[in-house]
């Protein structure tokens, strides 16, 4: 069975951007994909610090969720990272979380993954934090899935975004999508389709 993980960024647990992840926690289950959510709390998340001591292959410096979730990283075939809305971006919680996880986790265990974000908003901002959160999948190879809209609820609280039924059908439809394509991806490997060859990375230098 395929599994999804689900991240919340935000302090509060059962808050607005919840609401957006367990509408599509139930949409994965009525298809059939396991998904598990994990809060990252109300502490603190440390910045990467740039130390390169994840490049010894011993993990982050700091050891938290990242730690957890990067020695677990072959357990799931998608992501989904969600966050409320704070002047126009996603909470520093979920971008240090997430800074930390993308460079510390080798690229070729994102590669073909599927990958998505959720935000919540009063109001707006919610596409710019939206943007700033898909910029970590479309550059580690990973395969990013949409919606009949862009992935948002709105409200104040998680009442509110009950209430929002173009957002709530918004999250079903993401999580429709992404099961097609997982049971499409097993599909594919029990046929013996291969994943990309990919060549080695070159980069671009203009110095010297």
């Amino acid at each position: 069975m395929s599994k999804i993980l689900l991240v919340n960024g935000s302090p509060n647990e059962h808050g607005c951007t919840n609401a957006a992840l367990e509408e599509m926690r139930s949409e994965f289950g009525r298809n059939g994909i396991e998904a598990e959510l994990l809060w990252l709390g109300k502490k603190p998340v440390a910045d990467c610090i740039a130390c390169g001591k994840c490049r010894e292959g011993k993990g982050c410096v700091f050891n938290d969720d990242v730690n957890s979730v990067a020695a677990r990283i072959d357990e799931f075939d998608g992501f989904v990272f969600g966050s409320p809305v704070y002047y126009g971006g996603p909470t520093g919680r979920l971008t240090s979380f997430m800074d930390r996880l993308f460079y510390s986790v080798p690229a070729d265990k994102f590669a073909g993954k599927l990958a998505a974000s959720v935000v919540s908003c009063r109001r707006g901002g919610a596409t710019s934090a939206f943007q700033r959160l898909n910029q970590y999948y479309l550059m580690e190879n990973m395969i990013v899935a949409g919606s009949q809209y862009w992935n948002q609820v709105h409200g104040f609280t998680a009442d509110d975004v009950k209430k929002d039924i173009e957002g709530l059908q918004t999250m079903r439809t993401l999580a429709l999508n992404m099961s097609w394509l997982l049971k499409n991806y097993e599909a594919g490997r029990e046929a013996g389709v291969c994943p990309p060859q990919y060549e080695e990375k070159t980069f671009t230098n203009f110095i010297g």
